[in-house]
Formats: structure tokens, sequence, C-alpha cells
């Protein structure tokens, strides 16, 4: 792995031979892991929301393969992909996501055990369903087995009997719409009300496009997969186009094997 933005002392151009200084020529701990993704530190007021997303595109644009990120995602960007999780409060993913890549329940990490403790957060994030219908499979471990209940984020005009269904599985239900949908902008503030202000979203794309749309996403963590795949696959967000394009900044970016892993982010906005 090796840094290639911001450029510090420890950014090295490979030697001759393929030999480098720095963190180029070996595997980062996940301490160097969780400092390099680190959430923002509270302000005067106290600790604001801070939603950032984590997803994986093809150098043509593809957010999945049959399906699925895994296929073109690698070992060093999983081994993020479970340092982003030790760091949130909550991991908010879409219905679809939960069903299309069998989501299980975020697991206790002994790796981050006392830093979790330290930040006063629970041995695992919990896990937040966005969905409006609710039709989800609560018999799964997502709901019967969670270190952390799991949540479910859905509108105030949700059918009651998949409510009470979801309640006695044991999640606990959120009301973040007025309708039957879910408006990301409450979702975060509920969210917030919860304790959880260090928010993760792993899409998919469709949950991805409603929170850009909505304006609510502080940062964006993308690896950039060196492979090419054509087909039909979705971008990381879908849905309409907003009016006006947000700009986000590059924060920093990483590389190891042809992988680029990256993070933008922008001005926290008031929630």
């Amino acid at each position: 792995m090796r840094r290639l933005f911001p450029v510090t002392d420890e950014t090295a151009a490979p030697a001759p031979g393929g030999a480098s200084g720095g963190g180029a020529g070996r595997e980062w701990s996940l301490d160097e892991l969780a400092a390099a993704y680190a959430y923002p530190e509270p302000g005067p007021g106290g600790p604001a929301p801070w939603l950032r997303a984590n997803m994986v595109s093809t150098l043509d644009g593809a957010a999945q393969h049959d399906g699925r990120s895994q296929p073109i995602s690698s070992a060093t960007d999983m081994r993020i992909f479970g340092t982003l999780r030790a760091l949130a409060d909550v991991v908010v993913v879409g219905a679809e996501t939960v069903r299309k890549e069998g989501y299980r329940p975020a697991r206790a990490r002994e790796d981050f055990a006392a830093m979790r403790e330290a930040a006063g957060q629970p041995p695992a994030p919990a896990i937040a369903v966005v969905t409006a219908g609710l039709d989800l499979d609560f018999s799964l471990p997502l709901f019967t087995s969670p270190l952390v209940p799991t949540l479910i984020l859905t509108g105030a005009s949700a059918a009651p009997d998949r409510v009470a269904a979801a309640e006695r599985a044991g999640a606990r239900v959120v009301t973040a719409g007025d309708g039957i949908g879910v408006d990301p902008a409450r979702a975060v503030r509920a969210l917030a009300d919860l304790g959880h202000t260090r928010l993760l979203t792993e899409g998919g794309p469709r949950l991805l496009g409603q929170i850009v749309a909505a304006g609510v996403l502080d940062e964006l963590c993308l690896t950039v997969a060196p492979m090419l795949t054509a087909g039909e696959a979705q971008r990381i967000a879908g849905g309409p186009a907003i009016t006006v394009p947000h700009r986000f900044g590059l924060v920093s970016m990483l590389e190891e094997d042809g992988f680029l892993f990256t993070r933008y982010g922008r001005t926290r906005p008031a929630y």
C-alpha cells in the first residue's frame, strides 16, 4: 500500500527493482487504516452527524458484476471495508442490497475492541435497513441474532403488520418519513437522535442516489478497481439526476495492485 495523496514524507516513488520507501512496500496495519479513515473530530457544539458512503466501481463505472460487488473487490478493499465498519456507529443499507448481498449482522472485531470501547461504542455497529415496504425475511440472523439490535428506517405509512413483524423479530423500527418512504435528511437526524453520529452507508446504488439527491452525503470513500466489465451494471448511485452536480474535494488516495482507494469530502452541511 502506498499513499498517493496528500503527498507526505511517506509518499515514495518505487525504487529500481520495485522497492519503495514509506508504507508502499508493506501491508498497512489496521491501526494505520483506522487513522487514515478517521471521522472528523467533534466541534465545540459536540458530535454532529457525518455520513460517509463506501462504494467500489470498475474503470468503466460498474458498481456490480452479476448483481454483486464482491467480484470487483480485493483483499485490501475488504480490509478497508471492515475498518470503515469498525469506525462507524451504524451502517445504513437499502433493503434491496440486504436481499441481494445476503447481509448479516456486523461482527465484533477484537482488533478494534479497545478503540470502540474508548469511543463509547458498542462492540459492533448497528445495521440500519432503509425500506418502504419492509419486504424482508425477519427470520434471518440480521434480525434474530445481531450483537446490536438491527434498525428499520421506514415511513410513517408503513404497513402496521410488517412493522409488528419487524418488532417481534427484535428490530427497532424508526420513522424517518411522513409517507411510505424514507427522507434521507430525516433519517440522518433520527439516527443522530439515537446517538449515532458516525454514519456509514454501503448503498446500494438506489439508496446512494437518494442520499446524494437529498444533499446529505458528507464523504465518499470510493475504491476504483482496475477492471473493465462492460455490460449494463448499475453505477454507484442511481435515480433521477440532480439539478446542479455536487462538488467534492479529494481528501486522500491510496494505491495497491492497481486499486485506488479514494476519499472525497465536502463542507459539513447544516442538518
